[in-house]
């Protein structure tokens, strides 16, 4: 395994599915925008808000991130009604890797507290060092941005590290940054999608990673 381990969240580490699609779904009838499909929500996940925003529907600026801060207020509630829990195998994969000198850190759409939020609810926040979120890249993924600011992070390099997500975004953004990279299917991303995008490993469970 790489010295360095650039993870997705949503889809990958934790089933935040369930909650997205619901916070999506009360956020455009508070926002009294037409509704979406589950499928049609599920394949902007990955972005950050203000563009899955756009995708969905044709707005401006100022109407997306209107939209954005009402899916935020939305979401605290339901995730509160709802609840979101890790993948299987994950944790403990986590831990095996850490215990084998990797060293974890986080590159996500989602914001920077809300992600640190689930870490430490995780108590993974002793193991996985740096976080990469929504607001501390100007460009995100599929931009190598995120990956590129972790790896100056680190001095590391990218033949060094290794991304893992759960859609294209994020195998796109790695081979953009240059780094080797492994998809997981239980998340939002298909099979196809991720082969597609040119993962150079696709795992069905997450312990797979350290067969």
């Amino acid at each position: 395994m790489k010295k360095l381990i650039i993870l997705d969240f949503d889809g990958t580490i934790a089933d935040t599915r369930p909650v997205i699609l619901n916070t999506f779904h009360r956020t455009l009838d508070a926002m009294h925008l037409p509704q979406h499909t589950n499928d049609e929500i599920a394949a902007t996940i990955g972005l950050p808000l203000l563009k899955a925003f756009h995708v969905l529907e044709p707005m401006d600026e100022e109407k997306a991130a209107l939209c954005t801060a009402t899916y935020r207020r939305i979401f605290e509630d339901v995730n509160a009604e709802i609840g979101v829990p890790m993948f299987p195998h994950v944790a403990d994969t986590l831990r095996q890797l850490y215990n084998q000198g990797c060293t974890l850190s986080i590159a996500t759409s989602r914001g920077y507290k809300s992600v640190v939020d689930f870490i430490k609810g995780f108590h993974l926040d002793d193991i996985i060092t740096f976080v990469i979120a929504a607001e501390d890249v100007k460009h995100a993924k599929p931009d190598a941005e995120p990956v590129i600011k972790t790896l100056k992070h680190y001095s590391m390099k990218a033949e060094d590290a290794v991304v893992i997500g759960d859609t294209h975004f994020d195998i796109l953004m790695g081979r953009n940054a240059g780094c080797a990279t492994i998809g997981v299917t239980y998340g939002n991303g298909s099979r196809e999608s991720l082969i597609e995008a040119g993962a150079d490993m696709v795992v069905d469970d997450f312990a797979e990673i350290c067969q």
